[in-house]
């Protein structure tokens, strides 16, 4: 069964791999530029909040065409959704506070990484999908940190960057195990 799985999924790997090769550039420059802009909530910082959700929703939207399965294919169009929601959230949490964008974060984180688990589990035939299962469950626990660390005196955004450079590196490994997944190793 996995062979015959796998055999499937085989014109979708040379895609994802891609894509997520694409999606670690986009979270390291993401982090860099984070933490470079600093501490506080500029016009610039915002606009990377912003673009952050934006860019994960153009990545379903590619891995969704990529991929016309039936499981993994609705998980994605439900992160379409929230990712658009919490792009919307927090452009809008941006003209609030520090603290607000780090719980409209930490909801997204959550919500996207639940989506991100039962994606990965309705990808394990394909293989080298364990990274992802282990990202998603990751991914809820940042969010939960997140949303407790906005009520601290002093909230920061600093996590974010790390937040999305741990989840590249995930897209990266999950990448580099694809190839071997796809020749049936």
């Amino acid at each position: 069964m996995t062979a015959v799985a796998s055999a499937a999924h085989t014109g979708v790997t040379p895609v994802l791999r891609r894509l997520y090769v694409t999606r670690f550039v986009f979270a390291a420059v993401w982090a860099a530029l984070l933490v470079l802009a600093g501490p506080g909530l500029t016009v610039g910082v915002k606009v990377l909040l912003f673009l952050y959700p934006v860019f994960d929703v153009a990545a379903a939207v590619v891995d969704a065409r990529s991929d016309r399965t039936r499981g993994p294919l609705k998980g994605l169009y439900v992160n379409i959704a929230v990712s658009s929601i919490a792009a919307v959230g927090l452009a809008v949490a941006g003209s609030a506070s520090i603290a607000a964008v780090l719980r409209v974060w930490g909801a997204w984180a959550v919500f996207s990484g639940l989506v991100q688990l039962a994606v990965g589990v309705a990808r394990r035939p394909m293989g080298g999908q364990w990274v992802m299962i282990l990202s998603g469950g990751i991914s809820v626990l940042a969010g939960v940190g997140f949303i407790r660390s906005a009520a601290q005196d002093s909230p920061t955004l600093v996590p974010l960057a790390g937040y999305a450079v741990l989840g590249g590196i995930f897209f990266l490994v999950s990448a580099s195990r694809l190839p071997r997944a796809s020749r049936g190793q």
